[in-house]
C-alpha cells in the first residue's frame, strides 16, 4: 500500500492516553505486561477493514461478535476500550490523509490521541493495540508515547493530527492554547476530524477552522455514533 501508512511514516509519533479512572488492583498484575495484552486483545478484538471510510486499513477493534460486548461492564479487566473504536472523526483524518499523501510524506507528525488524565496502566494497553494494528497492515509500528503532552513545551512537529479529541469543553480549551504555542513556536499545521458534536460545534475554536474535506460515513457508523452522517476534516488557523 501506498500512501502517508508506509514505512517511510516512521517519524509518525502516537500519542495515546486513555479514559477514565483505573479499574482497581488487578489492573496492576502481571495481566498489564505487554505481552499479556497483545494475548489480551488477540482474544478479545476482531480484525475488521472494510465497513468503515478506509476499507485499505485493517484494525482490531470491539464489535458484537466480540466476548466483553454482551458481559457486564465490571468484568471488564482494564480502562473503557475507548481504544478499540474507530471513530468518525479519526476515520475523516484517515481517509484524507490517504488521499492526499504529500500532506504528512516525510514530514514529522503527532497523532494525538483521546482522553484526559490516563493512567500509564490504560495508555499502555492503547500503545499496544497500536502496534498490533501496525503489524496487520505490514507496517513499521510508530513511536508511541504514554504521558501527557498538552501543556509541555511543543516538539518540533511539522504535523498535529487530532481526531474526535473536542468531546470535553475542558479538554478542547486546554487543546486550543497548547496547539496555538505549537503554531506560533514551530509553525506545525494542525489538522482536526470531527463528526459535527455539539462540543466541537459550540467551542470558540470552531470559528478558527477551514474545512478542508467532508466524507459520508457508511451506514453501520451513522448507527454505531448514534446517527450522525457525516465526518469532516478541517485546519486549524489562528490567524482567521
Amino acid at each position: 500500500m501506498s500512501g502517508p501508512f508506509t514505512p517511510r511514516s516512521r517519524y509518525i509519533q502516537v500519542f495515546i492516553k486513555a479514559f477514565g479512572k483505573t479499574n482497581g488492583p488487578r489492573c496492576l498484575s502481571t495481566s498489564c505486561q505487554p505481552e499479556h495484552i497483545r494475548t489480551f486483545i488477540s482474544e478479545n478484538t476482531e480484525v475488521v477493514g472494510k465497513q468503515s471510510l478506509t476499507p485499505e486499513i485493517k484494525l482490531r477493534l470491539f464489535t458484537p461478535t466480540c466476548r466483553f460486548w454482551r458481559e457486564k461492564p465490571e468484568l471488564w479487566p482494564f480502562e473503557d476500550p475507548y481504544w478499540a473504536i474507530y471513530w468518525p472523526g479519526g476515520q475523516a483524518l484517515s481517509r484524507y490523509l490517504l488521499d492526499n499523501p504529500a500532506v504528512c510524506r516525510g514530514k514529522k507528525v503527532l497523532d494525538l490521541g483521546s482522553g484526559c488524565g490516563a493512567s500509564a496502566i490504560a495508555a499502555t494497553l492503547c500503545a499496544v493495540a497500536t502496534h498490533m494494528n501496525c503489524e496487520l497492515n505490514g507496517l513499521e509500528p510508530p513511536v508511541c508515547l504514554t504521558h501527557n503532552m498538552i501543556g509541555s513545551p511543543p516538539k518540533g512537529f511539522d504535523l498535529i493530527l487530532l481526531g474526535d479529541m473536542f468531546y470535553d469543553e475542558a479538554l478542547a480549551t486546554s487543546l486550543h492554547s497548547w496547539l496555538d504555542h505549537c503554531i506560533h513556536t514551530h509553525g506545525t499545521k494542525v489538522l482536526i476530524g470531527d463528526p459535527g458534536r455539539a462540543q466541537f460545534e459550540e467551542h470558540c475554536i470552531r470559528r478558527l477552522l477551514l474545512q478542508l474535506a467532508q466524507f459520508e460515513l457508511p451506514e453501520c457508523v451513522r448507527e454505531e455514533n448514534y446517527g450522525l452522517t457525516c465526518s469532516s476534516v478541517w485546519r486549524y488557523r489562528p490567524e482567521l
